[in-house]
């Protein structure tokens, strides 16, 4: 299992994946984030869950027409570019899906894809293993893929699009992840995060945090005792006293 997000603000882009694979016995590290850029002109940020060889080749296939100057270097749009891994999706569809669906194993890929292209907004986009895009809203100002239910309440809580600082949304994200592989054993560092500043159009804030990193073990030792420290200058929950009756 994964988990991977993406965070838009009216400032910019947060993304973050953890590393952790999976095959049958076999637990690994693998990449999660991959980026498209051509800086000062067009900048894609893609996290991915599911199916470890679906991604791969889904990826391999969008940098090889990247390098070539088409896909995501041509898509005029951040929707087009979202249609663009979509249509890649499909291709691999194409290839592999009824192999694997003969042998009982599901087409499982998502992708969350975050960027800009100049001229335009920034924007966040989920991409189905079907090829259609969901794109991201003030309202839901984040998008979430892999084991998705034990980071969601932070994020629920914390982030609004309007006035949710960058750095502070880099902070939410973090927490998130450290929830996730709290309570789920297949969610694991390294911990890939990317900060993307809007209107920049190049990547500048890029961090790879392993089990050991120290801002890493203090960001989850302080978020515990901050947590348990709030619970516990809540006001008392009160009750009735009730007299116990024994019935003969």
């Amino acid at each position: 299992m994964s988990y991977c997000l993406g965070i838009k603000t009216a400032a910019g882009l947060v993304m973050a994946s953890d590393s952790r694979t999976s095959a049958g016995d076999q637990v690994s590290v693998c990449q999660k984030m991959y980026l498209f850029v051509k800086p000062g002109e067009r900048v894609f940020v893609l996290v991915t869950s599911g199916s470890l060889s679906l991604s791969q080749s889904v990826v391999t296939l969008l940098d090889k027409d990247f390098e070539a100057g088409a896909g995501l270097a041509a898509a005029p749009t951040l929707y087009d570019a979202a249609r663009v891994v979509g249509d890649t999706i499909r291709r691999v569809g194409e290839m592999d899906r009824q192999y694997l669906e003969r042998d009982k194993f599901s087409f499982n890929v998502h992708f969350i894809m975050g960027g800009q292209i100049k001229g335009a907004e920034h924007d966040l986009y989920l991409i189905y293993p079907q090829g259609n895009p969901l794109r991201a809203s003030t309202d839901a100002p984040f998008l979430q893929i892999g084991e998705t239910k034990y980071g969601r309440p932070i994020l629920d809580r914390g982030i609004k699009y309007d006035s949710t600082p960058l750095e502070v949304a880099s902070k939410y994200a973090l927490i998130s992840i450290d929830s996730t592989m709290r309570s789920n054993m297949t969610v694991g560092p390294p911990v890939d995060m990317l900060l993307y500043k809007a209107d920049s159009l190049k990547v500048t804030h890029h961090r790879r945090l392993v089990a050991s990193d120290p801002d890493l073990k203090e960001i989850h030792t302080r978020w515990e005792q901050s947590l348990r420290r709030a619970v516990s200058e809540l006001p008392p929950v009160q009750f009735e006293e009730v007299e116990n009756e024994i019935e003969e």
